[in-house]
């Protein structure tokens, strides 16, 4: 296998540019590449896809057994893997599991470390060498350094890093003009990012000037990691599965959904923000995560989308929503301009944006019934929602945190429709 990680001390040290300019630039020169991201998120990897014009696939060593990273990157085959960490290299959950540096040992990836530069010369030596002795089982094949100042302030970086031993794969400098647009769940998304290809052009031209592209390839070539087979994820809502997708439910792991396709399932999609309605024929809807709080009222006169949902949950279709496509399950939503829509109202569940509280870790749900899934679910809740109000209505799952404590019992179920806050991701061990 060839592959690398794209690593950092910590978050905000510009690895996303770094993996944006990295990955157009690899493909310009005819790289077969396939992306991935690190850890749970849903934002990054499309930005990755648009910089190489492939899917970029999770890959979370927290949440995914070893056997299921090891097959994904398998997969690959003689494409090269370029993943982008997240957080810092060591940085895990409160368990300590599910590093970066974890997925490195687990694939047998070289990690290529991108320092912020900025305020630091000849103290990058030790900070890179802690990085590097931290564990035996990894290896930092080589530095890119970011938010270089001058020529003199390079000169005095990479002496340093001379001094023991460790290569320099590339100097950046500093570019106001590649800061990217944020909002509360991460950065503003690909599809609404409006100058997204011209920024990821700048970013390549950067990328192309400052670092050693054949040397990034050659450090991808030692990458050892195996190929553990065909291994299968969450199995399938049903057999032909509709999915919600667009702006307000672009939440969907690629990895789950094609787990889905290769365990037989059909799989269609349609858009509730264009009033789309889901396939009749299908046996089971999806809505997964988004940003439904920000089109809310869009939704509520979506008069197609609601009859045919409603029409698909009276023909006993089975109707699952996750986090954001949670909340449009409910009764109602107030959103942030303190207006309350009315939702779909299949789950006894009012939720709120305006009061605002963060909700972020990993979780292990135990399914209280099986009907819907079975045995442990590994799974990721990050959003800044509210509960205002639940109603009667039988609960989904028993849940713990990444470190063992019980949360209580989550999501609700009312006969063939279910939901909860939290993103499914694997199989977890019985």
């Amino acid at each position: 296998m060839s592959g690398i990680l794209i690593a950092a001390p910590a978050s905000g040290s510009g690895k996303t540019t770094v993996t944006l300019g990295l990955l157009r630039a690899l493909r310009r020169r005819g790289v077969a590449l396939s992306p991935g991201k690190a850890g749970p998120d849903y934002i990054d990897p499309a930005f990755h896809a648009a910089a190489s014009g492939e899917t970029c696939f999770n890959y979370d060593p927290w949440a995914m057994r070893p056997s299921l990273l090891m097959s994904q990157a398998g997969r690959a085959g003689d494409k090269t893997l370029v993943v982008e960490a997240m957080m810092g290299l060591h940085d895990a959950a409160m368990d300590g599991r599910g590093s970066p540096a974890d997925l490195a040992a687990i694939l047998g990836l070289p990690v290529i470390f991108v320092v912020d530069c900025a305020k630091m010369a000849h103290s990058v030596a030790a900070l890179v060498r802690g990085y590097a002795i931290h564990r035996n089982d990894i290896r930092v094949a080589g530095v890119i350094l970011n938010k270089v100042g001058s020529d003199r302030h390079a000169a005095m970086l990479r002496g340093a890093l001379d001094a023991i031993g460790m290569p320099v794969l590339g100097v950046l400098s500093r570019d106001p003009r590649l800061a990217m647009p944020e909002r509360h769940l991460g950065l503003v998304q690909a599809q609404e990012h409006a100058a997204l290809d011209g920024f990821i052009e700048g970013a390549a031209a950067l990328v192309e000037a400052g670092i050693d592209i054949d040397a990034v390839i050659a450090t991808a070539k030692t990458a050892g990691g195996g190929h553990a087979g065909e291994v299968a994820t969450i199995p399938p809502l049903g057999q032909t599965i509709a999915v919600a997708k667009d702006i307000a439910f672009s939440f969907a792991y690629p990895h789950l959904l094609e787990g889905w396709r290769r365990q037989g399932a059909e799989i269609s999609f349609f858009s509730p923000l264009a009033d789309e309605a889901p396939s009749t024929d299908a046996d089971a809807v999806y809505l997964p995560g988004g940003y439904p709080e920000l089109h809310a009222g869009t939704l509520s006169a979506a008069t197609e989308f609601r009859s045919s949902m409603d029409a698909a949950r009276q023909r006993g279709t089975r109707i699952f929503g996750e986090c954001g496509g949670y909340m449009v399950l409910g009764e109602g939503l107030v959103a942030a301009d303190g207006g309350r829509y009315e939702m779909l109202g299949f789950l006894p569940l009012e939720t709120s944006f305006l009061e605002r509280r963060r909700h972020l870790g990993y979780r292990r749900a135990e399914p209280l019934d099986d009907l819907f899934f079975q045995g442990p679910l590994m799974t990721h809740e990050f959003h800044y929602a509210t509960i205002l109000s639940e109603g009667t209505a039988d609960r989904l799952f028993a849940a713990t945190d990444a470190a063992g404590n019980a949360l209580g019992k989550l999501g609700l179920r009312r006969g063939q429709v279910a939901g909860s806050f939290l993103h499914l991701i694997d199989r977890g061990e019985a």
